[in-house]
């Protein structure tokens, strides 16, 4: 696994009562549900950013508020059509 270095100021943590390793691990989640929510990366690989099973992904998503699924419905539309 790569590493990242990021410089955050000691006021980032003592605000959100985040030791390193905790912030750590949101950032990781953070990014992961971004990416996902606009589509750059797949569930499952945004699990394995947020360090994340499968399951516990989706329930990441379902306390954020995200779809954990997107339908295109013009697409749904089509698939309909064709059936």
């Amino acid at each position: 696994m790569s590493g990242l270095r990021i410089d955050l100021p000691d006021e980032a943590f003592s605000a959100l009562r985040y030791s390193r390793d905790e912030m750590a691990r949101e950032l990781r989640r953070a990014a992961a549900i971004y990416w996902y929510s606009r589509g750059v990366v797949s569930q499952e690989r945004a699990a394995t950013i947020a360090g994340l099973d499968r399951t516990d992904f989706l329930l990441a998503l379902a306390a954020e508020k995200i779809d954990a699924f997107a339908v295109d419905l013009e697409e749904l539309r089509r698939e309909v059509e064709r059936g």
